[in-house]
């Protein structure tokens, strides 16, 4: 396995620190998706309606932290392979399938190498989505390695935080939209030092990351160059996090904008694409 650069070593050991934090107090609730056997993530809970049946399909989740929507996944039916660049990530995600005896397994592996640690053309769905792409320094190497995991006919399903959204000075919203960032990853890294986590009650050591922000054409042109097809682009208008301190809630779990607001800045893209069959 290629050492991974001094940023993403960086990012995997901040995330490293967050696992205990999101398996404590006010974090992924875990205990309550152990205890109820029909309990869905939030996330997975919005995305059904648009995963449709995945029932006896192979499903790789990309990216999938400690396995609380894998989980979830295999509740709709799928056998499921996760896979997280943070061994203490895949060591909880292992154990709540050992509790669970739910059809998954995990892999600790960075992104790039999914196809040489899991093989190439062996699922009918890759999943990702909520807080993932923006780790990875190119968007495009990424639709790589979606279009070689996916079976002929399989398909991508993503949804991830806007580019629009990315881009802003969360600092001055709502009162102001002032673009802080760049809208793609040709500028480079975003570099932070936050001791905090979106989720959960704990203070982090490893402050600093590198996030690239991807321009919704430049994952429109990675996959189409990886070959796939894409089927649905849509925006959304509600996140699982709170962006701003203040934002206000549609519902528990769910952060959307003022009226004024709403329909000025998207906070989610939502994307399908499909890998061709031959001929």
């Amino acid at each position: 396995m290629a050492e991974l650069p001094d940023e993403l070593l960086a990012n995997r050991s901040n995330w490293d620190e967050r696992v205990p934090i999101h398996l404590g107090p006010n974090g992924y609730d875990v205990e309550g998706l152990i205890t109820d056997p029909i309990k869905l993530s939030c996330t997975i809970t919005h995305d059904a309606a648009y995963l449709g049946s995945l029932e006896g399909l192979d499903v790789c989740h990309l990216q999938c932290h400690i396995g609380t929507d894998t989980l979830s996944l295999t509740r709709l039916g799928a056998t499921c392979v996760g896979l997280d660049f943070s061994a203490p990530a895949i060591a909880a995600a292992r154990e709540l399938a050992t509790r669970t005896n739910a059809p998954m397994t995990f892999v600790e592996s960075p992104v790039y190498e999914a196809c040489h640690v899991l093989g190439r053309g062996r699922f009918d769905v890759v999943y990702t989505s909520c807080g993932a792409v923006n780790w990875l320094p190119s968007i495009g190497r990424w639709a790589t390695e979606v279009a070689g995991l996916l079976k002929p006919g399989g398909r991508l399903y993503f949804r991830d935080s806007h580019p629009i959204l990315f881009a802003l000075d969360e600092g001055r919203l709502p009162d102001e939209v002032v673009l802080r960032y760049a809208f793609s990853e040709a500028a480079g890294p975003m570099v932070f030092d936050e001791d905090d986590t979106y989720s959960g009650e704990g203070t982090l050591t490893q402050t600093r990351t590198y996030e690239w922000n991807h321009s919704s054409s430049e994952l429109v042109q990675g996959l189409i160059d990886a070959g796939l097809v894409v089927t649905e682009m849509a925006d959304e208008d509600a996140l699982e996090w709170e962006f701003y301190p203040g934002q206000p809630q549609r519902s528990p779990g769910w952060w959307c904008l003022p009226p004024d607001l709403a329909t000025r800045i998207p906070l989610m893209l939502r994307l399908q694409a499909i890998k061709p069959t031959a001929g």
